[in-house]
């Protein structure tokens, strides 16, 4: 704790995929904590479930007010750019409709055929090494970028190059400033040449789509939010998912009881993908919002017009008044309103096919490698850290 009383943030990160015991103490003894963030910016912290479900729902917490000149800011560089993460309605809505359309259950639902041919693919080429085998390279990477790639109409032969910017994109303490910035203008510069390639030679995919629908109305959908979306859409679709993967296979093969019982119990698999985003999700926050007027939270707390708030959803997700026995994994669990995919007007557009991407992925991989086990002590296993997203960063494996 500095000599003001705020909490330096992000907190250390604890071992394995354990949580930062700073989030439970929070929770019981101030779910509204105020926090220094990176660029030195001042932050109030919410911990509790109630709270979070507030500043996720509530429209007096605004996305758009982070684009302001002077705005509070998390990292060092600040993210000013129109992109669907960066709106709050109604222009948030009127752009989420445009490409909410191309994520609807039937249109993931047909990608299932797909998603398990990749899957098998990846696997049958796993198969053929000599373990152990890296899982992050042989499964949990590829398969989420070649699906997003093959949705949005990305080369997938750029992975490394567009890998790496949004790598850098995601970065709260691991990289400077600078790095920030051009990875930032890469991304930019990068999807803005797509964009025109589309145009000139349209495909049947989502971004081709959306070019298409900006090129008929501009009051639609403008250029720059074009670009942005499309930026958005290629990050998210394949970061969150490539460190669940990983998160997901450690937590099961630390837990061979909870392994064992989906092996002969596969159709617990879509109850044990919402348990293990519940647990062990690929964030510990929801993105930075600032309050259009005085908020008051749990407790009695009023929240100031005009602070930066953090809604952790890793936190909320392990609320007792909320879950049973938040800390163990349940695949029983009748209901499971958890905040992975966060909630509200910014629900994770691209939920259902995570979820398709997590089901398939794991639920192969235990079947095709009955004797999957760790091929290091977990103790070795390394978490990236200064990142608004986490899984681990390599994972042997051997059978």
């Amino acid at each position: 704790m500095t000599d003001d009383g705020v909490l330096p943030y992000p907190f250390e990160r604890a071992p394995g995929l354990e949580q930062c015991p700073m989030y439970a103490k929070l929770r019981e003894q101030c779910p509204v904590a105020e926090v220094r963030m990176p660029s030195g910016d001042s932050a109030y912290l919410l911990t509790s479930y109630e709270d979070v479900r507030t500043a996720l729902s509530d429209p007096r917490f605004s996305r758009a007010a982070t684009l302001e000149e002077g705005a509070p800011r998390l990292a060092a560089a600040p993210q000013r750019f129109k992109s669907l993460l960066n709106m709050d309605p109604p222009e948030h809505t009127r752009v989420r409709k445009l490409v909410s359309r191309e994520f609807t259950a039937r249109r993931v639902a047909a990608l299932r055929p797909r998603v398990q041919e990749h899957t098998d693919a990846l696997l049958d080429a796993m198969e053929r090494q000599s373990p152990p085998v890296d899982l992050v390279p042989a499964l949990a990477f590829p398969l989420p970028v070649t699906v997003i790639c093959e949705l949005l109409g990305v080369p997938f032969e750029d992975r490394e190059q567009f890998g790496a910017w949004s790598s850098v994109f995601l970065a709260t303490t691991s990289r400077t400033k600078e790095e920030m910035l051009a990875a930032q203008a890469g991304l930019r510069n990068y999807l803005a040449e797509l964009v025109a390639a589309k145009r000139e030679d349209p495909g049947e995919d989502l971004l081709s789509a959306l070019v298409s629908i900006h090129d008929e109305d501009e009051d639609r959908l403008q250029e720059e939010e074009l670009i942005f979306l499309g930026i958005s859409l290629l990050v998210a679709g394949h970061e969150t998912t490539v460190n669940q993967i990983a998160n997901s296979v450690v937590s099961l093969l630390t837990h061979p009881e909870h392994l064992e019982r989906l092996r002969r119990e596969p159709e617990l698999l879509g109850n044990a993908v919402e348990e293990l985003l519940r647990l062990h999700p690929p964030g510990d926050e929801a993105l930075l919002r600032i309050t259009t007027e005085d908020v008051e939270l749990s407790g009695g707390v009023t929240v100031p017009a005009g602070s930066a708030v953090l809604a952790g959803l890793s936190s909320a997700n392990r609320d007792g008044r909320q879950f049973e026995r938040p800390d163990e994994v349940d695949f029983d669990r009748p209901t499971n309103p958890h905040f992975a995919f966060s909630h509200g007007p910014h629900y994770c557009l691209g939920s259902g096919l995570a979820r398709l991407e997590l089901q398939i992925a794991i639920g192969s991989l235990i079947a095709r490698f009955p004797t999957l086990r760790l091929a290091v002590p977990v103790e070795e296993l390394r978490r990236p850290e200064g990142m608004l997203v986490h899984g681990i960063t390599s994972l042997p494996v051997a059978w």
